[in-house]
């Protein structure tokens, strides 16, 4: 004789008990009057005792059932209460949410995100590990990435981030501008010193420029080359007259204002996607799916 009585079967049971009749717990449980009785005759038959004392008008617990029912109760009641904590642990979101971003995302796109999602969950631990290179973030132990048209892996999912759309825009200072003359055309940039970044390992970042279905790939004179890991440090360079910088105008905008920099060929300017979260298309923790959420729903800007 087996005894291992399924929980939900003797769910079926206390529900009968508590009820009063099998009617009574169908309607409370949703299912056939014909299944709880079924379900009741199965557990007796399993234990081997007979539960219920069943008549035409009522019913009423046996020694047996009374005693069954006296252990399992509480145990069931445990049982919905740690399902009811798990159903709100679920909506309390707490742990850790670990990034691993590219420099380009760190002055002005992320932080506005983190400071809005540790509003909101103050209790989660957030870390950000700053890399440009496209990282197996599995193995690197992140819940997610942030990049820049990076192909994604079969197993991952994308959402945009930040600003949709990006523009390239080109800059110099006013001293510089003094020196060497306003570019009115690309093929002018030949003669211009520029300050110019280099992918990790790999070329030069490109100056591709675009006016309307004109497009132009140039090539300053380089004066300055940077790592793409210091990305928004080439400013402080521009600003001083070094050279030329091509990079997002979003970083731009406040020497702009300032007249620290001055708008190179705005018509040239290009445009790029927006970076991209991205993540394991399987299970993501509470803390990811709360900065999914965020990723989503906040605004594009930029």
């Amino acid at each position: 004789m087996q005894n291992n009585v399924p929980p939900n079967d003797l769910q079926v049971f206390l529900t009968v008990l508590n009820e009063g009749g099998f009617r009574a717990a169908a309607m409370r449980l949703g299912i056939a009057p014909s299944k709880v009785s079924t379900t009741v005759s199965r557990i007796e038959k399993q234990l081997g005792v007979r539960l219920l004392q069943r008549t035409t008008r009522s019913i009423r617990a046996t020694e047996q059932g009374e005693a069954l029912a006296s252990r399992i109760q509480p145990l069931m009641a445990e049982m919905d209460a740690a399902c009811m904590e798990a159903v709100r642990s679920a909506n309390f979101v707490q742990g850790r949410l670990k990034l691993n971003v590219p420099g380009a995302v760190m002055p002005d796109i992320l932080p506005p995100l983190i400071v809005e999602y540790q509003r909101r969950h103050p209790t989660v631990e957030v870390e950000i590990v700053t890399e440009n290179s496209l990282v197996d973030i599995i193995e690197a132990g992140c819940d997610a990435g942030i990049r820049y048209g990076a192909s994604v892996e079969k197993d991952m999912i994308s959402v945009p981030i930040g600003p949709r759309m990006q523009q390239i825009a080109l800059a110099a200072s006013p001293s510089y501008l003094k020196e060497y003359g306003l570019p009115e055309h690309p093929h002018e940039l030949t003669d211009h010193y520029a300050i110019r970044y280099r992918l990790p390992g790999g070329p030069l970042i490109p100056w591709a420029l675009r006016n309307g279905e004109e497009t132009a790939n140039v090539k300053p004179l380089t004066r300055l080359i940077l790592s793409v890991n210091a990305l928004n440090t080439g400013l402080s360079y521009a600003q001083a007259g070094l050279g030329m910088i091509g990079t997002f105008r979003n970083w731009l905008e406040d020497d702009f204002r300032a007249g620290t920099l001055v708008p190179v060929m705005p018509e040239w300017w290009a445009e790029q996607e927006g970076p991209r979260l991205y993540y394991p298309s399987r299970f993501t923790s509470t803390p990811l799916r709360a900065f999914i959420d965020l990723c989503r729903n906040e605004p594009s800007v930029g």
